[in-house]
């Protein structure tokens, strides 16, 4: 069944802290994912209705979709509706989704369901049965209880027939807006379905919801292993983990030549597959000589924070016959935690040597190894 859909997303979410749809969510906008499911379950137009001037931001939010306009919202929820049936247009019986943008879960199944149960309704809406026991309250103590056979909690996506939703809100007349499409069209004679709606379709209302949100998508887990290696000249310290060391020499390198940092950068952009160091800070580039390499593995961080990725822990090797690493090794744990926001129990570092073989052993360098172990959305 083909049908349009209606993404309200002008208002100013004030209790949210204020333009949640605009807000990241496991790497992307809030908005974003609303669209992208009913553009995925075959709307043939979305109108986005978004608050005067947020054009561009939804322009940014939506960047590289297809099918979808925008339309300026209003001073009430109702009033972006009527703005955005206006957008939209007929035919008369064509299927109209009504979605809040700020429910971001969801899924083809409920738009599906919703579609569905139009067949002999006016309208239909996906709903969850009450399972909490419910209490009145008056002056912070129970004064009664209501029964809870019978309540549903209304959800959205709500679909209607393109003419009858217009009708209904045509026809409302008093003062103070709809709670939502269903009442209106219920209000004006219709008859509304109930189908089951999705305990994931939670509504993003307070700041808080937005860290329970983020632990609803799925994700999957990526390694990523690093290698960086220095050779030593006269120098009077060195720097290792973003630590520095006296020492009676120093690494030779662009920047600072933190090996340990600069492998570690390596393993979280390979866990991501987002190049190496030198694509990002190209040694060539005299801006990056003699920067601090936490500058660094703070930018892949970001990157990784930008798709909604999340850094679980990281392991740093350090081979070298010197500098004795093991006295510093708890300042090198404290400073990479500080770096990447994470427990100290989810940083290591250690040392070894190579019993006097190799470059290292010979002590013409230091090398270092590092893996990142990171979370991804799926």
């Amino acid at each position: 069944m083909t049908f349009a859909a209606i993404v309200v997303a002008a208002g100013t979410a004030s209790r949210a802290g204020g333009n949640k749809q605009w807000r990241s969510l496991g790497g992307k906008p809030v908005l974003r994912w609303s669209v992208e499911a009913l553009l995925a379950a075959g709307a043939e137009d979305v109108v986005v209705v978004v608050a005067a001037g947020a054009g561009s931001a939804a322009a940014d939010a939506l960047s590289g979709l297809e099918g979808w306009r925008t339309a300026t919202g209003a001073d009430s929820r109702a009033g972006s509706v009527r703005n955005g049936l206006e957008a939209l247009g007929g035919p008369d019986d064509r299927p109209v989704l009504v979605h809040d943008a700020a429910r971001p879960f969801l899924d083809r199944a409920v738009i599906e369901r919703v579609l569905a149960g139009l067949d002999g309704a006016d309208g239909a809406l996906p709903a969850l049965p009450v399972a909490d026991s419910l209490r009145l309250g008056d002056g912070g103590f129970v004064s009664g209880a209501v029964e809870r056979d019978g309540l549903w909690r209304a959800q959205t996506p709500q679909a209607f027939r393109y003419r009858r939703l217009v009708e209904a809100c045509a026809a409302w007349t008093e003062t103070t807006g709809p709670a939502d499409e269903a009442t209106a069209v219920e209000r004006a004679g219709g008859r509304v379905r109930l189908v089951d709606g999705d305990a994931r379709l939670m509504k993003l209302t307070y700041p808080e919801d937005f860290a329970m949100a983020e632990t609803m998508i799925a994700r999957r887990t990526r390694v990523g292993q690093g290698f960086d290696a220095h050779r030593w000249g006269p120098g009077s310290s060195v720097w290792l983990c973003g630590i520095e060391i006296p020492h009676d020499q120093t690494l030779i390198g662009h920047s600072d030549a933190d090996a340990g940092l600069h492998a570690l950068t390596d393993a979280i952009l390979g866990a991501m597959g987002d190049g190496d160091i030198g694509d990002h800070f190209p040694p060539t580039d005299p801006q990056w000589k003699g920067a601090s390499s936490d500058r660094f593995l703070t930018h892949a961080v970001e990157r990784l924070a930008a798709r909604g990725g999340r850094l679980v822990n990281v392991d740093v090797t350090l081979i070298c016959e010197r500098p004795k690493v093991k006295p510093h090794r708890q300042a090198m744990r404290e400073r990479l935690a500080d770096l990447l926001s994470l427990p100290l129990d989810a940083v290591s570092v250690k040392a070894t040597t190579t019993e006097a073989m190799g470059f290292t052993g010979r002590g013409e360098g230091l090398a270092a190894q590092a893996l990142a172990t990171v979370e991804l959305p799926g």
